[in-house]
């Protein structure tokens, strides 16, 4: 099977009628959703598999709480590097080449993690941790800047519902990664889930190498930060740091707290996790579905969904000044609410910014993709390094229950800085990405009308 000869007849196919029903995907697009979605769970349950053991092993090995946040944070750090050079040079380097080698390296450092418990406690572990951390980062930020890219390319007319459907597969390995780390740590010790999740990342190569199609794309001349001039992508990339930055505390400092307050094991530790995970996973379809059928409601879905997000949050502890005692119902309920409204609020953002994207004059291809992708990296990744870095600090010299207070306080600012803007800029035409104004190169047939 060639992949490109699919893609080739889908690209030069007449337009579909507009008032005519909607088209059934080709093969080749079902393919490409399923690869897309073998990319997504891989990658996310190799990635949270650390939550509920991770923190625990290396203060066993001689690291502060500081230190762990940092651990986190560095793989935040290296990750927003890599997707800003990978958004920016996705057209040279290439979409399927960039996101096969992503799973390739990450594949790697994910066995190689499972082998530092070998290494000697102190400097030599902390260093380790750090350096295949970051390696790691760049692999993930190169198979997701272009995921999201060629999710945009290839779907140009239901982007958020793809993405939507898409995040079901990462909420699956966000739900997964937890119990299933925690519990093959109990069963096994350190290293089996590293290594296990390890080679079933590794098994995604060949197949995304068979199934995935080569696309072809002219470099843009547009600017990467000309984006940045615009106030509402500031603002929208300010809610997405936000989002990760308060998964990225949950993922350093939560597990910390359940087994000291709760007193409860790892495997339950990952087992609350499934709180947060499972209505993100639920909500994120019907979310994209919605917002990509009526384009106008994505602004308010940001700003609720950021809003709602700042509530769990002040509630997850709770905030000290509230005077409410800590229970373990308290903590899965409010795990479970956060989890919806980030899928309230992240889902439309991508979107969003593509649109604005287009308002600008950018070119309608590959190349404005991947410096959306990129600019959503890097952000998303910006905040998963302030959450763990601040939180951890926060957590350290006050409480759990103050750092979480902080953060919800970030995510309320980003909701009302936005919700502000849009007050103020009612009548703004939202161009919709949908019609005529789309290159024939990329006239694909529709996902859902």
């Amino acid at each position: 099977m060639d992949p490109e000869v699919d893609l080739q007849q889908a690209d030069d196919s007449p337009p579909a009628e507009t008032t005519g029903p909607p088209s059934r995907m080709t093969r080749q697009q079902i393919l490409t959703l399923i690869s897309m979605a073998s990319v997504n769970f891989s990658s996310m349950i190799c990635y949270s598999i650390l939550g509920p053991f991770f923190p625990n092993e290396a203060v066993k090995k001689g690291a502060s709480q500081t230190v762990i946040g940092l651990i986190f944070g560095c793989y935040a750090v290296c990750n927003l590097i890599g997707s800003l050079i990978m958004g920016r040079y996705i057209v040279q380097i290439g979409a399927k080449f960039m996101l096969v080698a992503g799973l390739f390296v990450s594949s790697g450092c994910t066995i190689v993690f499972g082998l530092l418990n070998r290494v000697p406690a102190g400097a030599a572990f902390i260093s380790l941790c750090f350096i295949v951390r970051s390696v790691d980062a760049f692999g993930f930020a190169a198979a997701m800047t272009s995921t999201f890219a060629m999710t945009g390319k290839i779907f140009p007319n239901n982007v958020a519902t793809v993405l939507g459907s898409l995040e079901v597969f990462t909420g699956l390995g966000l739900i997964l990664g937890p119990p299933l780390g925690g519990l093959l740590y109990q069963s096994f010790g350190y290293e089996v889930p590293f290594l296990l999740l390890g080679c079933l990342l590794l098994i995604m190569v060949p197949f995304n190498i068979y199934v995935l199609p080569s696309i072809e794309a002219e470099p843009s001349k547009d600017s990467f930060f000309l984006l940045l001039t615009k106030g509402k992508i500031v603002l929208i990339c300010y809610v997405i740091f936000t989002l990760s930055a308060g998964l990225g505390f949950l993922d350093a400092t939560l597990s910390l707290f359940a087994m000291e307050k709760f007193n409860l094991s790892a495997g339950y530790v990952g087992l609350i996790l499934l709180g947060l995970s499972l209505p993100y996973c639920l909500a994120s379809p019907l979310i994209g579905y919605i917002t990509d059928k009526y384009p106008s409601t994505r602004r308010w879905f940001i700003v609720s969904g950021g809003t709602a997000t700042a509530f769990g949050f002040f509630m997850l502890g709770p905030v000290p000044f509230l005077h409410i005692e800590s229970q373990l119902w308290l903590v899965v309920f409010m795990l479970g609410f956060i989890g919806f409204s980030l899928g309230m609020t992240a889902i439309p953002t991508f979107p969003e910014i593509i649109t604005c994207a287009y308002e600008q004059g950018y070119d309608e291809g590959l190349s404005t993709l991947g410096m959306v992708s990129g600019l959503f990296g890097a952000f998303w990744s910006s905040g998963m390094f302030y959450g763990p870095v601040v939180g951890g600090l926060i957590t350290q010299h006050l409480n759990f229950e103050w750092a979480a207070a902080v953060q919800g306080g970030v995510a309320l600012l980003g909701a009302f800085l936005l919700a502000v803007y849009y007050l103020c800029h009612p009548q703004q035409r939202q161009q919709s990405v949908r019609k005529d104004s789309r290159p024939t190169d990329e006239s694909t047939p529709l996902l859902t009308e």
